[in-house]
């Protein structure tokens, strides 16, 4: 059993998570290579983009803000097999654009990364079945902490420590949700989940919160964002 940090590279992700994705698939296979990712910005830095430019896969990509959605719909021009829509996601309609945009039962990524309701939105697509899932967590709120923001449909990131769900309470949605915690990257910002049907064939070990967490590395208040209190859930 190996972890998942010794496969970290960076071609177009933040941080090293390019690699592990590839590491990931070259393990368990794909049935559609189909991706979904949500909070994209203009699309040249997440967690897909390596997958349509080198590895042909197709999907979509969903981006709230008119701005960023702009230089997304150039960015992916050239790839007609990605599509791209302007929708700010919340946990009431994110079904609805699934079903819109056509994505299938069973696929084979998902990325969640909107600097707040991720938890909220990741527990409404229970009727989906992604092979993997990759979300941020509140590296802020370590192991054992729980904590969750109330949902808030309009919430937008202030920059702050006030966001999003620590690493335990998305590992405790994830296990309902019939998915196992394989890690996270070494700067403390994604957790990678793998659906538990598919641990023996990838030969990663399901970790508990405490073992697969990092701490944050990204922000100037002890390597995290600035910090904010705030209403909170302890789930």
């Amino acid at each position: 059993m190996g972890q998942i940090n010794s496969f970290e590279k960076k071609v177009f992700s933040q941080n090293g998570e390019d690699g592990v994705i590839e590491e990931l698939f070259s393990r368990i296979g794909t049935v559609n290579r189909f991706f979904v990712e949500f909070g994209v910005e203009d699309g040249m830095e997440c967690l897909t983009h390596n997958l349509w430019v080198h590895h042909g896969w197709s999907g979509v990509l969903l981006e709230g803000s008119q701005f960023h959605y702009q230089n997304l719909a150039n960015n992916i021009a050239p790839y007609p097999q990605v599509r791209a829509s302007q929708q700010f996601v919340t946990r009431d309609n994110i079904g609805q654009l699934f079903q819109e945009m056509a994505v299938p039962v069973e696929f084979d990524f998902l990325s969640i990364d909107i600097d707040g309701n991720d938890y909220w939105v990741w527990q409404a697509l229970d009727a989906y079945q992604p092979r993997v899932v990759v979300i941020e967590y509140n590296a802020s709120y370590p192991p054992p902490q729980n904590m969750v923001i109330p949902y808030q449909e309009d919430f937008c990131w202030d920059g702050t420590s006030y966001f999003g769900a620590s690493l335990c309470s998305l590992t405790t949605l994830g296990k309902k949700l019939g998915y196992a915690l394989i890690g996270t990257d070494s700067q403390g910002v994604n957790a990678f989940f793998l659906r538990k049907d598919l641990l023996d064939v990838a030969q990663f070990a399901e970790l508990s919160p405490e073992s697969a967490y990092h701490p944050p590395n990204y922000g100037p208040d002890n390597g995290g964002h600035p910090h904010r209190s705030g209403p909170i859930l302890d789930i």
